[in-house]
């Protein structure tokens, strides 16, 4: 009787022993980890010492500012107010050193450090590692593999695929001002560069402007890009376990499947065309060949093809780049010639005396337009497509004033600060297209809507080209005003885009 009391009683100690060891352990990592932050906020504090920024919450930082989707006010008077660069404190253990100056940016810009880890890994599962997220090596070889589908042999058709899907799109909005001359623009432009992606780069045949279907690609990378900004924000969902249990995570989880989909049918579609009689030939006997073409027909230093991931990281990664970005371009420059109607006039005089009447345009038509690509330009210095992009030092900097950080610090380069800046642009927020008038004098790294050094947008020209065809024939056709009563907000994502859209009043044209 006493043998079988003792039996459970020593179980009981032993799992109580057990419960006592595994407590005092655990409370040791706690303590060792809160020891780990503690030392590191102390060197983020040092080596930042020389970045004054305004006051922080030991804890959480400037968030107070991120919970405010008009974040870029406030930015934009740190920009007057500290010279250069300032820090930004995520929370309490997590900062970066923001600039927006021009020798700063050329320092930064003329270096190779890495992407910042931190920010771009939340981008994996989306595009996955192409050109964007790819470093050293691996970068390089893609690059250079991936360059000739921008050379200018190959860019000059295309301006006839982007004429014909800006067609399109104005067709359709022919018929809607009819009913109403109010219209929000980005959606029904975001369709339209997609469509001229679709045909320049994976040799897709037809319009998808009429394709019901593709609302839901469009719609996973509007999802994408505003969960990845607000995850990046959010210090619990860092941890890729913990963010796929929350609603978000899902969500994310669903929106990549929907991208990935969309671009695996791209994929097969142009591969099953190649497998017809004699495609193979003569896709191989052309002198150049178009992006996806090209990932076909890759072959790597070691003589290995692409892998399926890497096919579909690049599809992925061009995909999203050469559309979005260009569809905000477009639709900020609409908004702001909407907004000055004496510079909207004189662009479509300059496209009128160039074109006529008639709505055909060429590569060589676009070298003949520059009043219009000066306004452009101003456009895309108030409304950079990517306002931030950011690296992680590999190694200490030091800038022309003489102030320095050490290795392992993330830098913000902030262009969107940069182009709002009073001491790079005079009266910044002023719609000034002699800015940009030739013969006009500017630092190298005063205006970068499309990055700078090495690792600048390769696809910057074919941006460009569509840029001036959109605006062209869109100027062509309507006479553009602002809605007054729905002002768009500028609220960085991935890429900048209108609280609520861009709204404008179109009238049709005689």
């Amino acid at each position: 009787m006493s043998v079988s009391v003792l039996i459970p009683t020593r179980a009981l100690g032993s799992v109580s022993g057990l419960l006592q060891v595994a407590s005092l352990l655990g409370l040791v990592l706690l303590l060792l980890k809160a020891a780990q932050l503690y030392l590191h906020r102390q060197w983020l504090l040092k080596a930042l010492q020389q970045f004054p920024s305004p006051p922080s919450h030991w804890l959480y930082g400037h968030m107070q500012e991120f919970q405010d989707e008009t974040e870029l006010r406030p930015l934009l008077k740190r920009v007057e107010k500290y010279p250069s660069a300032c820090a930004r404190w995520l929370w309490g253990t997590k900062a970066l050193v923001l600039i927006y100056d021009t020798d700063y940016m050329k320092v930064v810009l003329g270096r190779s450090d890495p992407k910042s880890h931190d920010s771009y890994r939340l981008l994996i599962p989306w595009i996955g590692n192409g050109l964007l997220l790819l470093e050293r090596q691996t970068w390089f070889q893609h690059r250079r593999m991936l360059t000739p589908a921008f050379h200018y042999d190959i860019l000059k058709p295309y301006v006839g695929l982007m004429a014909d899907s800006v067609q399109v799109m104005l067709d359709k909005w022919e018929e809607l001002v009819s009913l109403d001359s109010h219209l929000e623009v980005l959606g029904h432009v975001s369709l339209m560069t997609l469509d001229t992606v679709m045909k320049c780069a994976f040799s897709h045949q037809g319009s998808i402007q009429t394709d019901r279907n593709i609302q839901s690609y469009i719609q996973a990378i509007r999802d994408l890009g505003n969960l990845t900004f607000s995850r990046l924000r959010n210090a619990f969902h860092q941890n890729d376990i913990i963010y796929r249990l929350t609603p978000e995570g899902r969500w994310s989880h669903r929106a990549c499947q929907l991208a990935h989909q969309h671009t695996d049918g791209v994929i097969q579609l142009r591969k099953a065309h190649l497998q017809k009689e004699g495609e193979l030939e003569k896709v191989r006997s052309k002198r150049h060949l178009d992006f996806l073409d090209i990932l076909l027909f890759a072959r790597m230093e070691n003589g290995s093809s692409l892998s399926d991931r890497e096919l579909r990281a690049e599809v992925d990664t061009f995909m999203f780049e050469g559309h979005d970005t260009t569809a905000s371009g477009i639709s900020w420059t609409l908004y702001a010639l909407a907004s000055h109607p004496e510079h909207q006039q004189r662009c479509r005089e300059e496209i009128q005396s160039l074109l006529g009447d008639g709505t055909s345009i060429t590569w060589d038509h676009l070298d003949k337009m520059p009043y219009t690509t000066m306004c452009i330009k101003e456009a895309l210095r108030l409304y950079p497509p990517v306002p931030f992009i950011s690296r992680d030092l590999s190694k200490p900097i030091t800038f022309p004033d003489g102030r320095s950080l050490p290795a392992g610090i993330p830098i913000s380069l902030f262009f969107y600060g940069l182009h709002h800046n009073p001491k790079v642009w005079p009266k910044p927020e002023v719609f000034d297209p002699s800015r940009f008038a030739p013969g006009s004098s500017q630092h190298s790294h005063a205006f970068l809507p499309f990055s700078g050094g090495s690792r600048n947008c390769i696809g910057k020209q074919f941006a460009m080209n569509e840029m001036k065809v959109a605006v062209a024939l869109t100027l062509l056709r309507f006479e553009l005003a602002p809605d007054p009563s729905r002002v768009p907000v500028p609220i960085p994502r991935v890429v900048l885009k209108p609280k609520n859209g861009i709204h404008l009043q179109l009238r049709k044209l005689l």
